[in-house]
C-alpha cells in the first residue's frame, strides 16, 4: 500500500484516508486543524526548526471537565492574585526545538496569557496568564488542541510526576550482556584451540556473535550516534563525532572480517567499549546528580522569620521550621515566605518578585496572600496555610530579573579546548591509520579506534563543573551559600571590597545605647515601640529590643503591647514615619526630623520626634563584629578596602583604630550614593565585591561584581545578591576568598593532568601499542582520576586554610 508522511506529525499516511489541504499532506484532520491553527496565527515556522514536529491531538471531551472546579483549579495554581495567574504543567510530548518554540509563544495564540516558559528536561511548562480572561481549563484545550496534552495527576501534583529516565540503565544492562556473552564465545579464537566441534561450528559461533553486537551496536550506542548528528548538524563538533565515528569503524571492519572468513572482528573489543562507555557516563551522572545534591542550599537557607507564640511572645525562627498554623509577623519590607491568610486588617503586598508588576496589591483581612510577596508598609500578621517552599524562595532568587552578565570565564576555556580538540583528534586519527594502512592494515584499524576512543576529553570537560561543585557544597556547610557556580569564579577575580558599616561590619545584636533629651512618657516608649517593631532597619531593631514594654495603668502587658498602627512609611536612608490613633511619630535623622545639631559631636543616633515636638536622640556606641579587626588586617594585604555608611562621621575615630592605615572611609552615603561610588569603582577597572546587609544596599549588592549579603535573624530577602552569608560566620571572609582562588587553582592543576593523560594515551595509541579496549577501560577511569582529584583537592584547601 502507497504510503507517505504527514506533514505535521510525520507518521505514515493511508492513501485511502489522506488529506491534502494547503498543498500539504496530513494524516487526519486532527493534524490538519493544527496545522491551521499554526497558519492563521502566522506560527507556520513551527515546521521550520524539526522536519514533522507534532503530534496528533487526540479527543479529550469531557476529559478535563474537573477544572471546572474551582477548589481543584486552586491547588493546581502555584500563584493567583487578581489578574495574575501561574500555573505549570506537565507537557511529556515535548522533544524538540519547534516543541519549545510553539510552547513559549502561546500568547500569540490565546487571548489572556501573557507569558510561557518551557522547562525542557523536566518537560514542563510554566504559563502566566489572567484568570479574568481564559480559565486554566481553556488553556488545557488549547493546548490538546495542538498536540501537547498535558498531564495532570492531582494527587501527586505537589511533587509533580516522578518520571525516572531509566533509559542509560537500560542501555547498560544490554551492552554488559552482549559483552559478557561475546567474550566467552571468543575464548576459543584467542587461544586458537584446535577441536572438532569448535572447528566445525566456528562460522556459526562468529556468526552469533555478530547477532549479539547487533543490540549494542544500534541500541546502547545509539546516543553517541544522535549527538553527534546534532553536532554535526549545528555545525557545533562535539566530542561524541569521533566517538561514533570509532565504533562505526570497529563495527564494519569486524563485519567485513567475518564476511570474507579473515577471522571473528572486533565485536568484544566493540561491545566492551560502549560498555565501559556507558559505565563512565553513568559514574559521571551519579557523581554529579550527588555533588548537586549537596551543594543544595534549599535546606540551610539562613532566613529567619518572627513566629507570634500562643501567649503573645515574638520569636525568630528559622523558615524551615514554619508549620501550617503558625501565625508570623511580616515587618515592612520582608519576603512572606509561605502561603497563608491575613489576619491584620489590611495589607500592601508587592509581588514584583514573582510576576515583574510593581504596583502593590491590597488586601483584606481574611484574604489569602501567597508566598514570594513582598509586606510594604505596617507590620501585618498572617496565619500559614502550608509549610514553606525552599525551593520557590530558590526560584526567586534565580530569578532572570536579578542575574548579572558576568564574564564566564572557566565555561569559555572548556568550550575552547572543545571546539579544537575534535578536529584536532581527527586529523591525529587518519594520520595514524595511514601510517599505518601501508604496514599493517589490522593495527591501522586499531589505532584509528583507540586514538578517536583514548583522547576523550570527559575528564577535561568535568573538570570546572566537579570543581565547582565541590566548592559550593564546602562552603554552604560553612554557612555561606552562593547563587550559583559563577560566583566562585568572580570571588577569585575580586580586588576591592566595599563594606556597609550599620549591620555589616557592626552587629545588631549587641550596641550601648543611651538617651539624651526630654524624657519619655510610656504612653511615647508604648507608641515609639509599636513604630520600630514594623522596621526591618538594624537601628530600628536594637532600638526596638532596648525600649522597656511599657505597662499602662489599669493594663497588662499583653494589652499594651501592641497598638494598631493607622500609617506607617520606611524612607530608605531617612527614617520612619507614622501614625497611631492620632499621633504623628517621626523616627529617624537629624535631618529627617528637622532638628539642627547643636554640637560637633558625631554620633550615630536615632532622633524622635511625637506630633511635630522633638523629643531627643538615642545614641548608639556600636559593637562591632567579633574577629573584625584580625579580618580587615587579612585582607588588606591583598585587597583594597573601603567603607560606605549612612551614618555621620561620629565613629570615624573609632574605626580609623580598629581598620588598618589606609583603608577609606566614606559616610552621609545615601543608597543611591553607593550604588554610584561601586559604579566608579567598576569604571577604573576594578572587580568589586560588596558586603552589606540587603536593606539600604540593594543597589549597591546588584551593581558589584560580587554582592553578599551578611543575614543576621530578620527575613529580609535581597534576590540581588549573589551570596548570603551568615552573620556568625562573617570573620571567614578572607578564608572564603582564598578557598575561591585556590578552586580555580584546582582547575588548572586537573586541565594539566587532564592534558597530560590525554598526551600519554595518544603517543601510546598512534604507535599501535593501545587497543581499543584498553582504551575504553581507561576513558571512564580518567573521569574517576578527575573527579576524585578535584575532590581531594578542594577538600584538602578547605581543610588548609586556617
Amino acid at each position: 500500500m502507497d504510503t507517505q508522511n504527514c506533514f505535521h506529525c510525520g507518521l505514515d499516511i493511508i492513501k485511502e484516508e489522506e488529506i491534502i489541504f494547503d498543498a500539504r499532506n496530513f494524516c487526519c484532520n486532527g493534524c490538519k486543524t493544527v496545522y491551521e491553527i499554526f497558519s492563521l496565527n502566522d506560527l507556520t515556522c513551527y515546521y521550520d526548526f524539526e522536519k514533522s514536529p507534532g503530534a496528533t491531538p487526540q479527543d479529550i471531551n469531557g476529559k478535563y471537565d474537573f477544572l471546572d472546579n474551582e477548589s481543584i483549579v486552586s491547588k493546581l495554581l502555584e500563584f493567583q492574585e487578581n489578574s495574575t495567574a501561574i500555573i505549570s504543567l506537565n507537557i511529556p510530548h515535548i522533544h524538540c526545538s519547534s516543541c519549545i518554540w510553539i510552547l513559549e509563544n502561546l500568547q500569540r495564540l490565546q487571548k489572556g496569557i501573557s507569558t510561557s516558559q518551557v522547562n525542557f528536561p523536566e518537560k514542563r511548562v510554566r504559563i502566566t496568564f489572567n484568570p479574568e480572561v481564559v480559565s486554566i481549563k481553556t488553556i488545557v484545550y488549547l493546548l490538546s488542541s495542538i498536540g501537547y496534552e498535558p498531564y495532570i495527576s492531582l494527587e501527586n501534583y505537589e511533587t509533580g510526576t516522578n518520571n525516572v529516565d531509566r533509559s542509560l540503565t537500560y542501555k547498560l544492562g544490554v551492552a554488559f550482556f552482549c559483552f559478557g556473552n561475546i567474550m566467552l564465545l571468543s575464548f576459543p579464537e584467542y587461544f586458537e584451540v584446535k577441536e572438532y566441534w569448535l572447528d566445525q561450528y566456528r562460522g556459526f559461533f562468529r556468526w552469533l556473535i555478530f547477532a549479539l553486537a547487533l543490540p549494542s551496536f544500534f541500541y546502547s550506542a545509539s546516543g553517541y550516534y544522535v549527538s553527534a548528528y546534532k553536532s554535526i548538524k549545528t555545525k557545533m563538533l562535539n566530542i561524541d563525532i569521533p566517538i561514533a565515528l570509532g565504533i562505526v569503524v570497529m563495527f564494519v571492519r569486524s563485519t567485513f572480517d567475518i564476511v570474507m572468513d579473515y577471522g571473528s572482528g572486533f565485536f568484544d573489543s566493540l561491545t566492551g567499549l560502549i560498555f565501559f562507555m556507558l559505565l563512565g557516563k553513568m559514574f559521571q551522572i551519579k557523581t554529579y546528580s550527588f555533588l548537586s545534591f549537596e551543594r543544595d542550599f534549599k535546606s540551610y537557607f539562613p532566613i529567619a522569620i518572627t513566629k507570634i507564640n500562643a501567649d503573645a511572645s515574638e520569636e525568630s525562627v528559622a523558615i524551615y521550621e514554619v508549620e501550617k498554623g503558625d501565625r508570623l509577623l511580616i515587618r515592612n519590607q520582608e519576603l512572606i515566605p509561605v502561603d497563608g491568610i491575613l489576619i491584620s486588617e489590611k495589607a500592601e503586598i508587592d509581588y514584583s518578585f514573582v510576576t515583574g508588576e510593581a504596583i502593590p496589591i491590597t488586601k483584606q483581612s481574611g484574604d489569602k496572600v501567597f508566598a514570594g510577596g513582598k509586606q510594604i508598609g505596617k507590620v501585618i500578621e498572617m496565619e500559614v496555610l502550608h509549610s514553606v517552599s525552599q525551593s520557590y524562595l530558590t526560584q526567586l532568587w534565580s530569578n532572570d530579573v536579578f542575574q548579572k552578565n558576568v564574564e564566564q570565564k572557566h565555561k569559555t576555556i572548556t568550550d575552547s579546548i572543545s571546539r579544537y580538540f575534535t578536529p584536532i583528534l581527527l586529523l591525529i586519527a587518519f594520520a595514524g591509520f595511514g601510517y599505518w594502512i601501508f604496514i599493517d592494515a589490522n593495527t591501522a584499524f586499531n589505532v584509528f579506534t583507540a586514538v578517536l576512543i583514548v583522547a576523550c576529553p570527559c575528564a577535561l570537560a568535568l573538570t570546572a563543573p566537579f570543581t565547582f561543585g565541590n566548592i559550593l557544597r564546602i562552603l554552604g556547610k560553612q554557612k555561606f551559600y552562593l547563587k550559583n557556580a559563577l560566583v566562585i569564579e568572580q570571588l577569585a577575580k575580586v580586588d576591592t571590597i566595599v563594606f556597609d558599616k550599620t549591620g555589616t561590619i557592626t552587629t545588631n545584636k549587641k550596641s550601648n545605647i543611651s538617651y539624651e533629651g526630654t524624657v519619655l512618657s510610656d504612653e511615647n516608649l508604648l507608641l515609639i515601640k509599636n513604630v520600630l517593631r514594623a522596621s526591618n532597619h538594624p537601628l530600628s531593631r536594637m532600638l526596638y529590643d532596648y525600649l522597656p514594654i511599657p505597662i499602662l495603668q489599669n493594663k497588662s502587658a499583653n494589652d499594651t503591647k501592641k497598638l494598631k498602627v493607622d500609617h506607617f512609611e520606611e524612607i530608605t536612608g531617612k527614617g520612619i514615619q507614622a501614625q497611631i490613633f492620632g499621633h504623628q511619630i517621626q523616627i529617624g535623622s537629624a535631618a529627617f526630623v528637622d532638628k539642627i545639631e547643636e554640637n560637633n559631636i558625631q554620633q550615630t543616633s536615632v532622633h524622635i520626634k511625637i506630633n511635630d515636638v522633638y523629643y531627643g536622640k538615642f545614641i548608639f556606641n556600636n559593637q562591632y563584629r567579633e574577629g573584625l579587626e584580625q579580618l580587615f588586617k587579612n585582607l588588606s594585604s591583598k585587597y583594597q578596602i573601603k567603607v560606605l555608611s549612612g551614618d555621620n562621621e561620629g565613629e570615624r575615630d573609632t574605626l580609623e583604630q580598629l581598620l588598618p592605615k589606609g583603608t577609606e572611609l566614606i559616610f552621609n552615603q545615601k543608597p543611591e550614593q553607593k550604588l554610584e561610588f561601586i559604579k566608579n569603582l567598576q569604571e577604573k577597572g576594578k572587580n568589586v565585591m560588596m558586603v552589606g546587609d540587603g536593606l539600604n544596599d540593594a543597589g549597591a549588592l546588584a551593581q558589584s561584581n560580587v554582592g553578599i549579603s551578611i543575614s543576621e535573624n530578620v527575613n529580609v530577602f535581597s534576590p540581588a545578591c549573589d551570596a548570603i552569608l551568615d552573620a556568625n560566620e562573617f570573620q571567614k571572609l578572607n578564608y572564603f576568598l582564598k578557598l575561591s582562588k585556590n578552586s580555580i587553582t584546582t582547575i588548572k592543576m586537573s586541565f594539566a593532568l587532564s592534558l597530560l593523560y590525554n598526551v600519554v594515551g595518544l603517543s601510546f595509541a598512534i604507535t599501535g601499542n593501545l587497543l581499543p579496549l584498553v582504551a575504553a577501560i581507561i576513558m571512564p577511569l580518567s573521569t574517576i582520576t578527575i573527579v576524585s582529584f578535584v575532590t581531594v583537592m578542594s577538600s584538602y584547601y578547605a581543610n588548609r586554610i586556617i
